[in-house]
């Protein structure tokens, strides 16, 4: 499990970012990618804020799962998606509903960078070419009920680069404060650091 921060640490760190242009004036979500990339496990963890105020962290993956990575043809025949870490993603997102079932954030804003991971095997890896476009990299729970009390473990086929909380509880809260409202929502992915 990746480890955890502190506001001022993670904050500094976003900060330092080279395509650092400020911190966004309303709700923004920082992931962070552990650097053990437990295979098909949620080891990661996703912490939002509001401006520079802190409002909840909850665990999930920034990972695709190992079905998909095995199997990425299915989706793209590059190879699977994976996110780009120690970047930020201005206005990336904006609130729907993933596959027209539950609350999330859609990719309908700006673009994102990922990698293609075409080697088939359990870790995401990111080398090879950048490539920057509109993907749907969502941000979507790990199930269709955002009742259930049950934080699955296992990431299965619930990312084929998404980045995925497992948390409803957590999650429900999140998505309930961005009902109604039509502002793009930004994202910084982080690799796992030493403060």
């Amino acid at each position: 499990m990746v480890r955890t921060y502190t506001d001022k640490q993670l904050l500094d760190q976003v900060k330092a970012l080279p395509d650092f242009k400020g911190y966004p004036k309303n709700r923004w979500i920082i992931g962070v990618r552990s650097n053990e990339d437990e295979p098909d496990r949620f080891d990661d963890k996703f912490y939002v804020y509001d401006h520079k105020k802190f409002v909840m962290v909850m665990t999930g993956t920034t990972n695709p799962g190992v079905s998909i990575l095995k199997k990425f043809e299915q989706f793209n025949r590059e190879g699977t998606a994976i996110v780009k870490p120690d970047n930020w993603y201005y206005d990336l997102w904006i609130y729907g509903l993933h596959r027209g079932k539950i609350p999330a954030l859609l990719q309908r804003g700006n673009k994102i960078s990922v990698y293609r991971d075409d080697n088939r095997d359990e870790k995401s890896d990111e080398t090879g070419k950048l490539y920057s476009g509109y993907f749907g990299i969502n941000f979507h729970l790990n199930s269709y009920n955002l009742d259930s009390e049950i934080k699955k473990e296992y990431i299965g086929n619930w990312s084929a680069g998404c980045q995925v909380p497992n948390d409803p509880k957590k999650y429900k809260i999140l998505m309930d404060s961005f009902k109604g409202h039509s502002e793009k929502i930004t994202y910084v992915l982080l690799t796992e650091f030493n403060p």
